[in-house]
């Protein structure tokens, strides 16, 4: 029979399994007899024999070195996210809550007088007043302003000319809870922003009565409540066409006018700029009543609010009796 010399794998296997030395069997000779007991010897092997530790790169940052870019980014989206959900859930909120202050009434450095009222007890002439003067597509338009308008307002704005249009409610609904009087184009971006998230969250009916709650209507009067105490000694569901639209008529400028000596508006305050409060009054007074002779209530109901103020059953909250904080600032100006 012919040799057949092996191959190159078997001669590799051979000199594997029978020239290479063998290893010397494990001895415990070197380990102190303490520690013969079932312990590691490697452990108390000297630290030049022992492996070398794997390397951490963030051991040589100083403890005050900034972090690595990746964790910075890390914790900033976590901490915008974080923020996020909480807008969404205090937004959200505003459907059935009545937030107790503002950050409009916040800034207000000489304080803010405000009482919430629900919407069925405010006088439907003073509702309709405010959607005619303020914003009369609300009942009608889908979402917080029209996109072709807001183009328009942000053009005249940075060319210095005057606003054509004017916000939206859900624009000053945005303004009045979370922002100020700043009237920047960062601050106008942002409120488009937040009156989009309020469009989404809010009915209409619901932002008509956060405005009608939240709006200002002289220096220290915010809501409907607090204003017609302070000029007409009158609640909220009792206010005629007359009076409704004198109030309606300070939105635009708000804090140039007082109470008159037995009711009423007086323009004659000390910054001299009354007569601008009092042309916007005017204004309101030869355009308004029109309004609401050609469409009566029918804006108001189309928003959902139906029958009058004054058929609605007595509530707490009814605002039916003058709050004090308004008495207490009428006796301080003498104007009783």
């Amino acid at each position: 029979m012919a040799h057949v010399p092996p191959d190159r794998r078997t001669l590799t296997r051979r000199w594997r399994m029978t020239d290479r030395p063998a290893a010397p069997p494990p001895t415990r000779s070197d380990v102190p007899d303490r520690y013969a007991a079932g312990d590691d010897p490697y452990r108390y092997a000297p630290e030049e024999e022992r492996p070398a530790r794997r390397h951490r790169p963030d051991e040589d940052r100083r403890p005050d070195a900034p972090r690595p870019p990746r964790r910075l980014a890390r914790r900033l989206g976590t901490g915008l996210a974080a923020v996020v959900v909480v807008q969404a859930l205090v937004v959200l909120s505003l459907q059935w809550i009545d937030p107790p202050t503002t950050a409009f009434m916040a800034a207000n450095p000489a304080g803010a007088l405000q009482q919430s009222v629900p919407i069925e007890h405010v006088s439907r002439n003073f509702l309709a007043a405010v959607v005619a003067h303020e914003d009369a597509e609300l009942p009608y338009r889908s979402g917080a302003f029209a996109w072709d308008e807001l183009w328009d307002r942000a053009q005249a704005h940075l060319a210095g000319e005057e606003d054509p249009t004017g916000s939206t409610i859900p624009q000053q609904v945005a303004k009045n809870l979370f922002l100020n009087q700043e009237m920047s184009a960062w601050r106008k971006a942002v409120e488009a922003g937040l009156s989009v998230e309020l469009s989404f969250a809010l009915s209409d009916r619901r932002m008509l009565e956060l405005y009608v709650n939240y709006a200002q209507f002289g220096p220290t009067i915010y809501g409907v409540c607090a204003a017609s105490w302070y000029y007409f000694d009158t609640p909220p569901q009792e206010l005629p066409v007359e009076q409704a639209v004198q109030i309606v008529g300070l939105l635009p400028s708000p804090g140039h006018v007082r109470r008159a000596p037995g009711g009423g508006l007086d323009f004659d305050v000390e910054d001299g700029l009354g007569w601008l409060s009092r042309s916007h009054v005017v204004n309101a007074q030869n355009r308004v009543p029109g309004h609401l002779d050609r469409l009566g209530f029918q804006p108001v109901e189309d928003l959902g609010i139906e029958g009058l103020a004054a058929d609605q059953p007595p509530a707490d909250d009814d605002c039916s009796t003058r709050p004090q904080e308004v008495a207490d600032l009428i006796a301080a100006e003498g104007s009783a």
